[in-house]
């Protein structure tokens, strides 16, 4: 047994070990150590300023570091000081033209300033020595849809998607291109819905839409037709997805109906969308629908995660109370898997609560008394040829209609849209 006078010179040890690595792990004395310094300057405390004093010490020890030129160049790159990252990507490739990493900097930097087609021409350049870069590839294809070079910019990106399906990036551009490159959609959908004990007939929604993508971003009109509780009524809707930066981007929505109780009498919602570093997007944003008596506000927040070619999200709708001082809230999980394009997803969903962007369920909205609801349901999605898409979802819903009283609900969805 350890007595305690024997735990004090063992403490020291572990500690004096301990203390070695950490002044290794630390070691500043060669332009590998300074380097490494200036990426947790960077990365882990954001302190630039204290990572190009490592970077420039790491030059004085070795000028012709390509590594650390380059890393510095990202730094007054992201403190947007790009005529000195010009400088040093520029002297990696001109002693290295087939410098890949510094032809990808560079071609950032060209595009961040406005300058696609400077950014066009430096990953044409690395593309002569690296073809097969989705790096370079991608940075192509972003700089042709910047100037509106479409055709150019599918055949790009469809080349790195060829080299690794599970490119985020390159499928969010792909997504991107295709939107703006067929400046027009159209879109039929039908809904059918089941209820087992709720209401004796099924509800049935169908829908038109016509998008059309300007300067700005898209913009859709759509018409909606339900008959539910042996009524019929048809509403309007508006929505458009305005883009902000090259991070944020909106999502404004504005709806009529003249049949309330089949459709609310307006319904409107804004979000703004951020996408987010290391494959994160996120959004905030609020609902509103106004049926008979006072209007209902609900609030929004979403996250979701790119991992290889699947999207995980998380969101939660939360309603203050309007006659009482509660908050009542709705969450769901989803995941989707994408196994081609953009459009060819498998999707699936679980959750509480009803939703305000649920057009089905949204008029079960209508009522002092919040009720518990489950949900679980599937989706696929399928591009045909080039410009179409067809789509079918199923989901299921345990619903308390009344308090104590449940039953179950099924909803069948298919969905066609073309391109053109």
């Amino acid at each position: 047994m350890l007595r305690k006078h024997n735990l004090i010179p063992i403490s020291l040890f572990f500690c004096c070990v301990l203390y070695a690595f950490q002044a290794i792990g630390q070691d500043t004395s060669n332009s590998d150590g300074l380097l490494q310094a200036a990426r947790k300057a960077a990365f882990d405390k954001g302190d630039y300023p204290a990572a190009k004093s490592y970077l420039y010490r790491a030059l004085e020890k070795s000028p012709d570091y390509a590594d650390v030129r380059i890393f510095l160049g990202r730094i007054h790159s992201w403190t947007r000081e790009y005529d000195s990252a010009r400088y040093y990507f520029n002297s990696v490739l001109l002693k290295d033209p087939g410098y890949e990493d510094a032809s990808a900097a560079l071609s950032d930097v060209e595009y961040w300033s406005g300058h696609s087609d400077k950014s066009l021409a430096v990953s044409e350049q690395g593309l002569q020595y690296h073809p097969a870069s989705q790096n370079l590839l991608v940075k192509k294809a972003r700089a042709l849809n910047d100037l509106r070079r479409y055709k150019e910019a599918e055949t790009t990106i469809e080349a790195a998607l060829l080299i690794n399906r599970n490119n985020t990036e390159a499928r969010t551009l792909a997504s991107r291109i295709k939107d703006v490159s067929a400046k027009n959609k159209i879109g039929v959908s039908y809904d059918y819905v089941y209820f087992d004990k709720q209401f004796a007939d099924a509800w049935h929604l169908a829908s038109f839409e016509y998008t059309r993508t300007t300067g700005i971003g898209s913009v859709t009109g759509r018409i909606n037709y339900a008959n539910r509780f042996r009524e019929n009524g048809v509403q309007y809707e508006i929505d458009a997805y305005p883009h902000i930066s090259k991070t944020f981007y909106a999502y404004v929505n504005a709806g009529y109906s003249d049949k309330i109780g089949v459709f609310p009498n307006w319904r409107g919602g804004f979000s703004l969308y951020a996408n987010l570093p290391k494959s994160y997007e996120a959004e905030l944003g609020f609902r509103y629908l106004k049926f008979t008596s006072d209007p209902t506000w609900i609030y929004t927040a979403y996250l979701g995660k790119y991992y290889k070619s699947w999207l995980f999200g998380v969101r939660t709708y939360l309603t203050p109370g309007t006659y009482t001082s509660t908050v009542s809230a709705s969450y769901t999980a989803s995941a989707r898997y994408y196994f081609g394009s953009a459009d060819d997803v498998v999707g699936f969903n679980v959750g509480y609560g009803i939703s305000p962007d649920d057009r089905l369920n949204s008029i079960q909205l209508d009522s002092k008394i919040r009720l518990i609801s489950y949900k679980a349901g599937l989706s696929f999605k399928k591009k045909i040829g080039k410009f179409s898409v067809i789509s079918a979802d199923g989901n299921w819903f345990n619903q308390e209609y009344l308090p104590g009283t449940k039953g179950n609900q099924y909803q069948l969805s298919i969905g066609w849209l073309q391109r053109f």
